[in-house]
């Protein structure tokens, strides 16, 4: 098993169907690496680099990403509820079919995501775009 904490190195990594309950990755470099399956229910990926990373099909239920690049993440089909996306980065995310209905997008870019139109009419109610 890779070390995880704050900070950790993780890029270009295969985390497949992993574990990753309550693990607090803030900061961590999350960059390309593929955590399809993975369970990061309650994780901390406050501030992570998630950059072009595959989350498919992931439980990120009551996950923290805020302030996380997640620029052009695939996390189609994940779970997002109860999630925290303050002011992330989401230029280019695949966010198409995600559970997110209940989570907290403030000063996210969701905008400038794929999602299904449900989900996008959803949020505009509750999170309108700033500026």
């Amino acid at each position: 098993m890779v070390e995880l904490g704050p900070g950790v190195d993780l890029s270009f990594q295969s985390l497949i169907g992993q574990d990753l309950r309550d693990v607090d990755l803030s900061g961590a470099n999350l960059r390309r690496a593929i955590l399809d399956g993975a369970d990061l229910e309650g994780a901390n990926l406050s501030g992570a680099d998630l950059r072009n990373a595959s989350m498919i099909g992931t439980n990120a239920m009551k996950a923290a990403f805020d302030n996380a690049d997640m620029r052009n993440v695939t996390a189609k089909k994940a779970r997002f509820g109860l999630a925290n996306f303050q002011n992330a980065k989401m230029d280019g995310a695949d966010l198409r079919g995600i559970r997110g209905r209940y989570a907290v997008w403030r000063g996210a870019n969701w905008w400038d995501a794929r999602m299904n139109d449900d989900l996008r009419a959803a949020l505009k109610k509750k999170w309108p775009q700033e500026g």
